[in-house]
């Protein structure tokens, strides 16, 4: 056990402690699950995996209660796998390496996965209590959330039996969530030509690095820079100048975090590569100048590099560019409905070059429908002028506030009586299960809390300690205060 378990509440960080030891990117959760499923066998409790994966674990009410609406807690087992370059980490088999850092946790060079493994150990400490009321009670941890929603989409009807569902995945103590932006993968392939160095050309790397990145729905609007939009930018600005011709073009790692690095290797004349360097220099003190309020860390360099087999030819290279250079990115509108929240957005995530292709994947979300189809059409529009494919997954829905909300009345009432002031009923532009759910339980009743969490997605992730308190007394508070079944 690690530092973290002694803090306060034990159970919880406990918990959380030993979910860090057990490794759980999207896609490689089954390791957690397993030790999940027979934590809940060694508590006598009922527990089953769907054919999706998901994990339901059942416990009886308590003393007193049986006659209350029924509860689901509600987590996902996968976090964001995101490290620093210098971290040498593989988040498939290295455990977490958590620490206390003044009022924060925080880990060591990668992501925490607070998000959602806070939750997550909340609802397992609920199901190890012995002195906490409640009613009839179900837990749902699902997988691969970050990665797809998979989880969410597989779970089935007649699953669940509760009439409450508490998500545990907001990132901001004192606001409770009673709504959520729905989203759509976009990817953008661009065929691509390729045709020897030209002759008497040197290879140069060009890195873009130490930003902050992010959460494409909650830092969306924070300002914070976009790796492949920043590389680009010098690209469109100084390629014809210097004479670059491209072989390569990478960026971000997750369609869901704002990128962070990106990288190009090209090729250009031997006396061009000077001013080569004194020109990514320049951007640089340019980009400081620009962004340095938000992002303190930016740095730019290039270092020598192989000489590839070939280059783009240049009209593809060219394309390629203008593409990349046009494609929205960013806060696309702000709502009118509810104040400083985003309503729609763009996040140009990740780029990849193949020999024959670059493939540009973003991620689009949006508190209505309207507004994602506009931006799904914009990215047709790019790739129909540019003569690309467009190709849309994953679509996921939004979750619609319901004012009349049951819980949610429990919830502030609540909150108001322990603190002396109402929480911040809001709508979160990040995409939440909760939109998923209503479809095969349309009836259920939905709110989502959690403690504050800060930069999730990134290295800089971090949990505030007296909010995980906070966070797990007004848990056990709604438990008690669930409302009796009529």
């Amino acid at each position: 056990m690690s530092e973290i378990s002694q803090l306060s509440p034990k159970a919880v960080w406990q918990f959380f402690d030993q979910i860090c030891s057990i490794p759980h990117p999207s896609k490689y959760e089954e390791q957690l699950a397993q030790f999940i499923v027979e934590f809940a066998k060694k508590e006598g409790l009922d527990v089953r995996r769907d054919e999706t994966g998901n994990v339901i674990i059942k416990k009886p009410a308590t003393a007193g209660m049986e006659n209350r609406k029924g509860v689901v807690l509600q987590a996902h087992i996968d976090m964001v796998p995101q490290k620093n370059e210098e971290t040498v980490h593989d988040f498939t088999t290295d455990p977490i390496q958590p620490f206390i850092d003044g009022e924060w946790v925080t880990a060591k060079g990668t992501t925490l996965g607070a998000d959602n493994g806070m939750g997550m150990a909340s609802c397992l400490a609920v199901l190890a209590a012995k002195d906490i009321e409640h009613g009839p009670l179900e837990v749902l941890l699902t997988i691969d959330e970050e990665a797809g929603m998979t989880g969410a989409f597989g779970l089935k009807e007649g699953w669940l039996e509760g009439d409450i569902l508490l998500n545990t995945d907001s990132e901001q103590e004192g606001e409770v969530y009673m709504g959520c932006a729905g989203g759509v993968n976009g990817a953008i392939t661009l065929d691509i030509k390729r045709e020897a160095v030209p002759a008497s050309h040197q290879a140069i790397k060009l890195v873009l690095k130490g930003l902050k990145g992010g959460h494409s729905g909650c830092d969306i609007h924070t300002g914070r820079g976009n790796a492949n939009k920043l590389m680009t930018r010098f690209l469109v600005g100084h390629a014809d100048e210097l004479g670059l011709r491209v072989n390569n073009f990478t960026g971000g790692s997750l369609r869901n975090a704002i990128p962070r690095e990106a990288s190009a290797i090209v090729t250009l004349p031997a006396e061009n590569v000077d001013q080569l360097n004194t020109l990514f220099a320049h951007y640089q003190t340019l980009l400081n100048a620009e962004l340095g309020h938000v992002e303190t860390d930016i740095n730019l360099f290039t270092e020598s590099a192989e000489l590839p087999a070939d280059v783009m030819v240049m009209a593809d290279q060219t394309r390629l560019i203008n593409v990349l250079n046009v494609c929205p990115n960013g806060v696309i509108r702000m709502s009118d409905d509810i104040e400083g929240v985003v309503e729609t957005s763009l996040n140009m995530g990740v780029i990849t070059t193949e020999n024959d292709k670059v493939i540009v994947l973003c991620l689009v979300r949006s508190l209505t429908d309207s507004g994602r189809s506009y931006v799904e059409s914009m990215l047709q529009s790019l790739a129909t002028l540019a003569g690309a494919q467009c190709e849309f997954s994953g679509t996921y829905p939004g979750w619609k506030p319901d004012a009349n909300s049951e819980i949610m009345h429990v919830f502030r009432d609540m909150y108001q009586e322990m603190y002396g002031n109402k929480p911040n009923i809001m709508v979160i532009h990040a995409g939440l299960e909760c939109g998923l759910f209503k479809e095969p339980y349309p009836k259920m009743d939905m709110l989502s809390f959690g403690p504050t969490i800060k930069f999730p997605h990134s290295p800089d992730e971090k949990v505030k300690i007296d909010t995980v308190q906070m966070f797990w007394d007004q848990m056990i508070a709604v438990l008690r205060n669930i409302p009796v079944k009529k």
